[in-house]
C-alpha cells in the first residue's frame, strides 16, 4: 500500500543498493500521514446489492480542488430493494439521479450516505442502473483522498487521488466496503488539453473539444472502490516491455518532465522484479492490460490496480507496490483487520527482491532490521481488532501490519520449507473463490495447511492473532563427547501468549572451528533436546541468521555431571583469586581443561592442573575438565 512523505527519509540516491533499513523506512513512512482517527467503517446499508459496472465520468482541472462527475452504476439486488444507498461525503452535492432515463428522488444525510428511491421495487437477483450527477470541492481524508498541488520549478499543477482505506466517498459516490468488487469500469477524465490523464486499465481513446481533452480508460477485472484512482498533470510517458512466461504487456510510466531522465534510469529494474514475481507466484494478474507508474506528490506510493502512484522510484518502493498487484489487488484483504494479507506480503516480497538482486547476506540484513522494528515494542498483533480499524495509523502500522506480517510469512516459509510454502501461495493466489475477490486470514492458513499437512492453528494464534514475541535462554552442556544437551527456556513480552511455539535455529561452534546448524521444534517451555555432535562445542548462538522474531536471547553453559566424576575430581579454591587447582584421584587421568565465560564462549585452554586466572575479570565462569573417564562441568567464581 501507500508510502508517504517525510521525503528526507524516503528518497534514496542509488536505487540498486536499497538496504533493509531503507525498506523499513518506506513502511514506517506510511503511518506518518495517519495521525488522525477516522470514523468511517463498513456501512451495513450498502450490503444488500452487488455492483457489476461503473462508468465514471470526471471533469477536473489540476489547478482547482474541485470535481464534477457523472457516475453510472449497474448493480444486482441481493434482497428486494425499494431504495439503494451509496457512500458519498455530504460535502459533495448531488444535482440529479436518473433510472431508465427518468428522474428519481434522492437525499443526502450527515452519515455520508446518498439514499436513492428506486422507481419500483427491485426484486432479489434483478439488476438496474442509476446515473448520478454531482459536483463539489472534495474534503481530503485518510491519507489524502483528493489532492491538488504543484511540482517543478514552474509550479505546474498536479491532481491525484488516493482512496485507501476510506477515502473514495470523498470524491465520488461509491460502495467502499470490502465485500464487493466492481466487475468492469470505464473511466473518462476530462481536463484542460495541455495535461495528460491516467487511470486504471488500458487507455482506449482521447478526444479534444473546446480546449478540453477527454481520456478514456477501461479496466476489465474486478476491483474494489479504494483501488480506483485518477491523476492529471503535464506527464511525460515512456514504456518498458515485459515478455516472460506467456506474459506480454507494457509497463507505462507517467513522470514529471523534470524527473524524466532519472526515472528512465531507475524504472527499468521493474522488468526484472516483475519477471521474478511471475516465476514465484504465477502470471501478472492484469497481463491483458498494463502495469505502470504515475508520479505523484508524496515520498511513497499506492498500488492502484495496473498503475501504482509513486512519490519516487526507489527500488524497494517499486518492488513493494508491484507485489500488491498479486497480494492486495488480485486478492484483497476481506476486512481491514486482515490488512497484513496486503501489507505483510508486499513487505516480504520487497525482502525477496533483495535476496534475488543482492544475495543472501543482504537479505539477512533486511531480516535483522525487520526483526529489530518488530521487537522495538513489547505489544501488538498482526491481526487487528474491530476498534483498530477506525484508525488509519493502526491499520497501516509499519511495525505490525508490515514488518511483523512480513516476518511471520518468513517464519512460515522456514516452517513449511520452500517447496510447500511457495506451492501453497500459488494455490492461494489462483484459488477460484479468492482470485479477483477477497480473502481473510483463515483462507491463507487453509492453503498452507493443505499443502504442508501441518496443523497451523497454534502458530497463527501465537504469531498472528496475539501479541508480542519470545525471549530465549538456552542452557546447554555436553553430557558425552558425541552429544549435546540443549534446554530452551522462554519468556514472553506480552501476556496474551503463554508460550510461542516455534522452530528455533541454533548454531554450534567447535573448539577447532567446526560449525553445526540445528533447528529445534520447540513446543514447550523448558524443553530439552539431545542432539548428536562430533566435536567439542565451545559456544552456541541462537538464531544467528535472523529467521525468528525474538529479542535479548542469551545462552548459559550448564552443569550436569555423573556421580563418579564428582567423586574423583575436585577444584579449589572456589571462589578463586589467582590459581585454580584441579585435583584428580588415581582412578582417572587428567587430559585438559577449557574455561568459558557465562555465555559459553571459550576463553582459556590450559593443559595443566594449575590454572592462572589472575588476568580474568571478576565474575562467573565455567570450566570443563576432560579425563579418560568422562568430563566435569563446574561453575567457578573469580574474585
Amino acid at each position: 500500500m501507500i508510502r508517504f512523505l517525510v521525503v528526507c527519509l524516503l528518497i534514496f540516491s542509488h536505487i540498486s543498493s536499497a538496504t533493509a533499513q531503507e525498506l523499513i523506512k518506506i513502511a514506517e513512512s506510511e503511518a506518518k500521514f495517519a495521525a488522525t482517527k477516522i470514523h468511517f467503517k463498513a456501512n451495513p446499508n450498502t450490503s444488500n446489492y452487488n455492483i457489476t459496472y461503473h462508468k465514471l465520468e470526471f471533469t477536473v482541472d489540476p489547478a482547482i480542488a474541485a470535481i464534477s462527475g457523472k457516475v453510472t452504476t449497474t448493480f444486482t439486488a441481493l434482497n428486494n430493494l425499494s431504495a439503494v444507498i451509496f457512500d458519498l461525503d455530504d460535502n459533495m452535492t448531488v444535482t440529479s439521479v436518473t433510472q431508465n432515463g427518468n428522474a428519481v428522488t434522492f437525499s443526502q444525510n450527515s452519515n455520508d450516505e446518498l439514499v436513492i428511491t428506486l422507481q419500483n421495487t427491485l426484486n432479489q437477483g434483478n439488476s438496474t442502473s442509476v446515473i448520478i450527477d454531482y459536483n463539489g470541492n472534495p474534503t481530503s481524508n485518510g491519507f489524502g483522498s483528493f489532492e491538488v498541488n504543484t511540482h517543478g520549478a514552474s509550479n505546474t499543477p498536479v491532481l491525484w487521488t488516493l482512496s485507501e482505506p476510506y477515502g473514495a466517498l470523498g470524491w465520488w459516490p461509491c460502495k467502499q466496503d470490502l465485500n464487493d468488487k466492481i466487475d468492469t469500469i470505464d473511466v473518462y477524465i476530462t481536463a484542460p488539453k495541455q495535461y495528460i490523464s491516467v487511470s486504471n486499465g488500458l487507455e482506449q481513446s482521447t478526444t479534444t473539444t473546446l480546449g478540453y481533452k477527454t481520456t478514456h480508460f477501461k479496466h476489465q477485472h474486478p476491483i474494489p472502490a479504494y483501488l480506483i484512482a485518477i491523476a492529471v498533470t503535464d506527464y511525460k510517458t515512456y514504456s518498458h516491455q515485459v515478455s516472460h512466461n506467456e506474459n506480454n504487456f507494457p509497463i507505462i510510466n507517467y513522470v514529471y518532465p523534470e524527473n524524466l531522465t532519472s526515472a528512465q534510469n531507475n524504472t527499468l529494474i521493474t522488468v526484472d522484479i516483475m519477471e521474478h514475481f511471475i516465476d514465484l507466484f504465477g502470471d501478472y494478474p492484469y497481463k491483458n492490460e498494463k502495469y505502470g507508474h504515475a508520479q505523484f506528490g508524496w515520498g511513497g506510493g499506492m498500488e492502484h490496480t495496473t498503475v501504482s502512484f509513486m512519490g519516487n522510484f526507489n527500488r524497494g518502493l517499486i518492488a513493494h507496490e508491484l507485489a500488491h498487484q498479486w497480494f492486495g489487488n488480485k486478492i484483497t484483504c476481506g476486512s481491514w483487520k486482515d490488512i497484513w494479507l496486503n501489507e505483510g506480503f508486499a513487505t516480504y516480497l520487497s525482502g525477496l527482491t533483495i535476496a534475488h538482486l543482492d544475495g543472501d547476506a543482504s537479505f539477512k540484513s533486511w531480516r535483522n532490521s525487520t526483526i529489530n522494528s518488530v521487537t522495538s515494542s513489547k505489544n501488538g498483533a498482526v491481526y487487528l481488532t474491530d476498534a483498530d480499524t477506525t484508525s488509519v495509523a493502526r491499520i497501516f502500522n509499519s511495525r505490525l501490519s508490515y514488518n511483523k506480517g512480513a516476518m511471520v510469512l518468513h517464519m512460515l516459509r522456514k516452517k513449511l520449507g520452500d517447496t510447500h510454502f511457495f506451492d501453497a501461495l500459488k494455490n492461494y493466489i489462483s484459488d477460484p473463490d479468492l482470485a479477483y475477490n477477497y480473502a481473510k486470514t483463515p483462507d491463507l492458513m487453509a492453503h498452507l495447511e493443505t499443502v504442508s499437512g501441518l496443523d497451523l492453528n497454534e502458530f497463527f494464534n501465537d504469531w498472528v492473532y496475539n501479541q508480542g514475541y519470545p525471549t530465549y535462554n538456552v542452557n546447554w552442556h555436553q553430557p558425552t563427547t558425541n552429544t549435546i544437551s540443549i534446554q530452551l527456556n522462554q519468556t514472553q513480552s506480552h501476556a496474551s501468549v503463554s508460550f510461542f511455539e516455534a522452530n528455533v535455529p541454533i548454531r554450534l561452534y567447535g573448539s577447532n572451528g567446526e560449525v553445526l546448524d540445528l533447528v529445534l521444534d520447540n513446543l514447550t517451555n523448558g524443553e530439552t533436546f539431545i542432539e548428536n555432535v562430533n566435536f567439542s562445542v565451545s559456544a552456541i548462538n541462537i538464531d544467528p541468521d535472523s529467521h525468528l522474531i525474538s529479542k535479548n536471547n542469551t545462552t548459559t553453559l550448564g552443569i550436569e555431571n555423573n556421580p563418579f566424576i564428582l567423586e574423583n575430581i575436585s577444584l579449589f579454591p572456589n571462589p578463586v583469586s589467582d590459581i585454580l587447582t584441579i585435583e584428580t584421584s588415581k582412578k582417572i587421568t587428567f587430559k585438559s581443561a577449557t574455561i568459558y565465560n557465562s555465555p559459553g564462549k571459550e576463553i582459556l585452554t590450559p593443559t595443566n592442573k594449575e590454572i592462572n586466572l589472575s588476568k580474568l575479570s571478576k565474575g562467573v565462569y565455567f570450566i570443563k575438565v576432560f579425563t579418560d573417564a568422562g568430563n566435569l562441568y563446574k561453575k567457578i567464581i573469580k574474585e
